[in-house]
């Protein structure tokens, strides 16, 4: 009988045993991380893609670049094993020879080709990643209509290509643009189709075909994207098995980070509000990361429109960063002139910072008012960078007593865009992130004629093409210098203060660090803590 008993008691525990093991292996399989962002996602098509960080991060967890910026600034292999180039001019990509669609077929240089021909096809086509640069690519980023071919990029082997640009251009600017902002698409999938329908294919709203770690699952893109892992990737099968992205006002990060609702905050996605940083740094469920500084406060000075240096001077001696940055920003931040972060291996602090003087600026705007010059300008302000509309009041305040007066517009984003695109404006401050590895695309293009400062100087524009010849760090920084003397002098430009923003994940989630760059880079490895 008593025999019976504990046989009876033995299968129950084994019983019990087998299905507690087979409980803990659902919710292994359900494991599920919520990232939360704080605006829409434009576009799930990597077609479409407007550099956007939201949308390349959302896009390439299901494909990836060929290399991508880890927290380090270092172009790290995704798809590619290797970026090189001899001349500045020929730049060979070596693909990954173990790198697989999801289906098992290689991706291969075939796939990298038809990818630059559906980035420069006129039906299909973004020239948003300056194709125009690429040889055989017309100056005005596309091919001819029907292209099968473009002569600048040669195919060496399945693994293997060449892509020669039409002039100099330095290997960070190269890996920048086209490695870290092309995702690369599969042409044995989308081959056949008309390139006039890819960029509205209900594929990409479903791709059964990914080279990353995830698949889409569904999607809002006002509010959510919901993705599961793709169990066949070629970097190990994701530990998370359910990722979601959730589209949350920024008021709403603190509470939901408390009730352990949002596992990552990553810090170009989502904007904790300023006001948030000590209670969420408070949290005893939550690790918090000071993200890069590489986020630019940026005032933009049109020199057509403000023509006389010295009221320009004025600005840069009559602007009390400092002061900004510890009483608005809660000296999240740095302070730098020109417009390079300390991030960046480009700057050289010997270029130093412009110490606020009130009584310079005074008497610069006295000097140019004996001059007849006016001393009153309109300036442009992104009403939704809530932080620099407070600024503005400060700032406005402290020129009256100087003796100019600044007429404050605050307009929305879009509307502030367009004013700079037409020349509308004579000073605007938005927030610009310049790649700290790459700053040449952007201060190349707004150190112009073209640019939102239409300032033209025959030394920095010779200065610019000089550094994309080089190869070696000093002489290209030296290069950099002699651009942001330049800046510091004629002030086309103005760096109010470098933002520090920070990221945040949930003491529950395992192996991730949210950082401006290469958050995601080993998203397969996140685990969730048992």
């Amino acid at each position: 009988m008593r025999k019976s008993i504990v046989r009876t008691l033995l299968a129950l525990a084994l019983a019990l045993c087998l299905a507690l093991s087979g409980l803990t292996a659902l919710a292994d399989d359900e494991k599920t991380a919520t990232i939360a962002i704080t605006d829409t996602i434009g576009t799930l098509n990597p077609l479409l893609m407007d550099n956007t960080e939201i949308v390349k991060y959302a896009t390439s967890l299901v494909f990836l670049p060929l290399v991508d910026l880890n927290r380090e600034l270092e172009f790290t292999p995704q798809l590619a094993e290797s970026i090189t180039t001899e001349d500045n001019l020929t730049f060979t990509i070596k693909l990954n020879d173990e790198a697989v669609w999801s289906d098992g077929q290689p991706v291969t240089a075939n796939d990298v080709l038809f990818t630059f021909l559906c980035w420069s096809s006129p039906e299909s086509g973004n020239t948003g990643l300056n194709m125009y640069a690429i040889e055989g690519i017309g100056d005005d980023g596309y091919t001819e209509p029907g292209a099968t071919e473009i002569s600048g990029i040669r195919i060496l082997d399945e693994k293997t290509l060449t892509v020669t640009t039409k002039w100099e251009t330095a290997l960070n600017t190269f890996c920048y643009n086209y490695g870290c902002y092309v995702l690369i698409l599969p042409e044995h999938i989308l081959g056949d189709v008309p390139k006039e329908q890819l960029l509205s294919h209900d594929w990409f709203n479903d791709p059964t075909v990914v080279s990353g770690p995830y698949f889409i699952a569904d999607f809002d893109l006002n509010h959510y994207v919901h993705y599961t892992a793709n169990e066949h990737y070629w970097k190990g099968a994701p530990r998370i098995k359910r990722l979601n992205i959730n589209v949350l006002d920024a008021s709403a990060l603190p509470s939901g980070l408390q009730a352990g609702e949002i596992d990552l905050i990553q810090q170009t996605m989502g904007a904790i509000l300023l006001e948030d940083y000590d209670y969420v740094r408070s949290l005893g469920n939550v690790t918090t990361y000071q993200g890069t500084p590489v986020t630019n406060q940026s005032i933009f000075i049109n020199v057509n429109n403000v023509p006389d240096k010295r009221i320009r001077q004025a600005l840069l001696y009559g602007i009390d960063r400092q002061t900004i940055l510890d009483g608005l920003v809660l000296g999240n931040g740095e302070i730098v002139d020109a417009f390079l972060c300390t991030a960046s291996p480009y700057y050289d602090e010997s270029l130093g910072v412009t110490e606020y003087s009130p009584e310079k600026a005074a008497q610069l705007i006295a000097e140019a008012a004996a001059d007849g010059t006016p001393t009153t300008i309109t300036w442009h302000v992104n009403s939704g960078d809530t932080t620099f509309v407070q600024a503005m009041g400060f700032i406005a305040a402290q020129f009256s007593e100087l003796g100019l007066t600044i007429d404050v517009k605050t307009v929305d984003l879009a509307s502030l865009m367009i004013a700079a695109d037409n020349q509308d404006i004579q000073v605007m401050s938005v927030q610009y992130t310049y790649a700290p590895v790459d700053p040449y695309t952007d201060v190349a293009w707004l150190l112009s004629d073209d640019g939102w400062t239409h300032y033209v100087n025959d030394e920095v524009a010779e200065a610019l093409l000089e550094s994309q010849a080089m190869t070696d760090e000093a002489e290209i920084t030296a290069r950099y210098l002699l651009v942001d003397r330049h800046v510091q002098e004629d002030v086309p430009m103005i760096s109010a203060y470098i933002l520090s923003s920070l990221g945040v994940t949930s003491n529950r989630l395992l192996n991730a660090t949210p950082d401006v760059y290469g958050t995601f880079i080993n998203v397969q490895d996140w685990d969730i803590a048992d």
